[in-house]
């Protein structure tokens, strides 16, 4: 099914406004007013807000004859009276339903509660991890392999659309649970699948939430044609386009400090773009995560963030929550208003544009689809090729190869008969390879798939860890000295490759029998290799370890520079580099109907300030964020292009910069400084 777009694209500057209000608490919006909502909205630049038909707790605030108000509403139409009056200042109100989570429904209809294979909870932040589950206080989830409640869904939003001039529906927590309820149970013997195998579960979860998914999108285009649809649950699951016909757009929930960190997003939007979808992301104005009242990002942090999302060609949304009395919270409107001010400046050069892109990552998570968030491998080399500053997309097995220079496999892609074809046309044409530990084996795991000039031994190196030996050619920035690779390593020899490095065992693996020292042995200085490291053979290079989640795990960016010796080697001209810092991010995007490029150049470095924050699991996470972001200078950047730009400048402030270009298309651009974001435009050069 092909990408179904509504009328109207996206907005730039969104807010998503929580409303999840205990039937407990009185005078539920008794002080909202419409003037001063409108009023704040509009001073922080904001042009969309989702507001909330029903919450999680089960409760309408609209009066609805399909659903339940709140038994403490104070205004019988609080959700009519937010969108009357966002409509007549130009504010558009997408309008949320949740799904899964509908506590009364949970309460009210037990039978309709998913069973965990597993047992697991969904319980709350904070809640004692001895507690019983199910006396814990929070959301009960329910499974969608029941119709009369999928029609009850349906009717709700059939209503609201009806009745309210939205532009959309959101509906929330649409997700895999594990459930294994009598409902799921018959399903799954009905279609021969296994109970007992944790992927026939995701697979039975999968389909009955695409059954629903397939009953409200439908019914809803054929009276609403235009109605955006979206259904969320937390992370854009990389399993191909058809996975997403029922949506009309994308939102990619990424709160960086509410447990997604500030690596999930990128990975994630890289994947969205090529899609083709109208995609946005979700950040929050909270200091940690939804739910949180009184809690606030630092503005620099919001922009930081917003900048990232525009250089990734997302619109941006900020979660807030509303307080049950129904008051807009000032402060928090403050805070966003300088990002919104600055995205709002910068949309001229936004719209429209796609990105430039020369590396793909196959995506381990489309491989191994039990992952709830991106797979590790994944999030590794989307980490290293954001500070190595390469331009990439994610990619799933159904994309196209033949845009891209180079295609990543990052650590653990099986190589079926199919995709080993697709590969062989692509290199053949011109196309570059970088596989690593696993990947590139046959699904057996019994041998390489593509000719890479190596042969895979009948077991892996039993030394771990093992250290890695590398010649002068691969990278500069490599030791001499072997260094310490903390992963297991296929044992490789090569057969035509070329070796760049090798693998050096230690004296012996740490036991009770013999140890040294507090960690590990040292190399072996005299022994013998155990096999290739690191190889490359007719443009396809090959690392003999999980290279990218061993970088995602530990950090250390010696493994990064492998990888950087590679890409050089492989693609020795980029589209663009500079001398930003690590930390620093790099976009390039192409405005056709423009005829101009924008250069993204980012700054804001993400320190662990919290290290104990309790998470729902019970536990605790560190908290990763950013207070405050120093400004950069000079900072240089070379752009590769086709021809000689006719003008470069910034998209903010439109000043001229400096800038050169020689004979072989490459405009170098000096800036005397940069603070958080700089959008470099460069005029009439294809």
């Amino acid at each position: 099914m092909p990408v179904r777009q509504p009328s109207k694209p996206l907005r730039y500057r969104q807010i998503h406004l929580d409303f999840h209000t205990s039937e407990h608490i009185p005078a539920i919006g008794a002080d909202f007013d419409a003037d001063d909502f409108v009023k704040t909205l509009k001073a922080a630049h904001v042009d969309s807000i989702t507001i909330f038909a029903k919450c999680h707790h089960g409760w309408a605030y609209y009066p609805t004859t399909i659903g339940f108000p709140h038994p403490q509403l104070a205004r019988p139409d609080l959700m009519g009276e937010m969108v009357e009056a966002c409509a007549a200042a130009d504010i558009e109100t997408p309008i949320y339903i949740t799904v899964q989570w509908d506590e009364r429904s949970a309460r009210e209809n037990p039978e309709w509660r998913v069973v965990s294979a597993t047992n697991r909870y969904q319980h709350g932040l904070n809640a004692d991890p001895s507690a019983l589950k199910q006396l814990s206080p929070a959301w009960h989830t329910i499974c969608l392999n029941h119709k009369e409640y999928r029609d009850y869904v349906l009717e709700q939003a059939r209503e609201v659309a009806t009745r309210y001039p939205t532009q959309g529906l959101f509906f929330d927590i649409v997700g895999t649970h594990d459930c294994v309820c009598d409902a799921c149970i018959k399903r799954m013997h009905e279609h021969g699948l296994d109970p007992l195998n944790p992927a026939d579960r995701l697979r039975n979860d999968e389909e009955v939430n695409e059954v629903f998914r397939q009953e409200i999108s439908q019914a809803l285009f054929q009276r609403f044609p235009n109605l955006r649809v979206f259904y969320n649950y937390g992370h854009i699951n990389k399993n191909g386009p058809e996975r997403f016909s029922t949506y009309t757009h994308l939102e990619l929930e990424s709160l960086p400090t509410g447990g997604w960190g500030y690596d999930h997003f990128p990975s994630s939007a890289r994947y969205a773009a090529p899609l083709g979808f109208d995609f946005l992301g979700q950040t929050g104005k909270f200091h940690t995560s939804w739910g949180e009242f009184g809690g606030f990002k630092q503005p620099q942090a919001l922009e930081y963030e917003i900048m990232q999302m525009s250089a990734l060609g997302a619109k941006s949304l900020v979660g807030d929550q509303l307080h049950p009395n129904g008051a807009i919270n000032h402060d928090t409107y403050k805070s966003i208003a300088p990002a919104y001010a600055r995205l709002e400046k910068l949309e001229p050069f936004l719209r429209g544009a796609r990105q430039v892109s020369e590396i793909a990552i196959l995506s381990a998570e489309f491989y191994h689809p039990e992952y709830r968030r991106n797979h590790e491998s994944d999030d590794g080399a989307a980490q290293m090729l954001q500070e190595l500053k390469r331009p990439f997309d994610v990619i799933d097995g159904f994309a196209d190869f033949s845009p891209y220079r180079l295609i990543i496999l990052p650590d653990d892609i099986p190589v079926a008969a199919d995709l080993a074809a697709r590969l062989n046309a692509y290199v053949a044409a011109g196309g570059k390879l970088l596989l690593s530990d696993k990947s590139g084996l046959d699904p057996q795991g019994q041998g390489f798939a593509l000719d890479l000039g190596i042969t895979q031994g009948a077991a892996p190196v039993t030394f771990l860890p093992s250290y890695i030996r590398a010649g002068t050619d691969l990278d500069a920035s490599l030791p001499e000295a072997p260094f310490v690779a903390y992963a297991q390593a296929q044992t490789i020899t090569a057969h035509g490759a070329t070796v760049l490095a090798d693998i050096v065992p230690s004296y012996f693996n740490r036991s009770y029998r013999h140890f040294s020292s507090h960690q590990h042995a040292p190399d072996d200085p005299a022994a013998a290799p155990l096999g290739a490291a690191v190889t490359e053979h007719n443009g396809m290079a090959y690392v003999a370890y999980p290279i990218f989640r061993l970088y995602r795990d530990v950090g250390q960016p010696l493994y990064k520079y492998v990888v950087r010796g590679l890409l050089d080697r492989l693609l020795p001209d980029p589209a663009f580099t500079t001398d930003l810092p690590s930390a620093g991010r790099a976009t390039l995007t192409h405005q056709a109907a423009e005829n101009r490029h924008v250069l993204h150049l980012l700054f804001g470095a993400p320190q662990i300030r919290g290290k104990a924050l309790p998470n729902e699991n019970g536990g605790s996470r560190p908290m990763e964020m950013i207070e405050d972001i120093p400004t950069l200078g000079p900072v240089t950047a070379a752009v590769r292009l086709k021809a000689r730009p006719s003008r470069v400048y910034d998209a903010a402030s439109g000043d001229d910069l400096d800038w050169s270009a020689d004979d072989a298309g490459v405009v170098t651009v000096r800036l005397p400084g940069l603070h958080i974001h700089r959008a470099v435009v460069l005029d009439g050069a294809r």
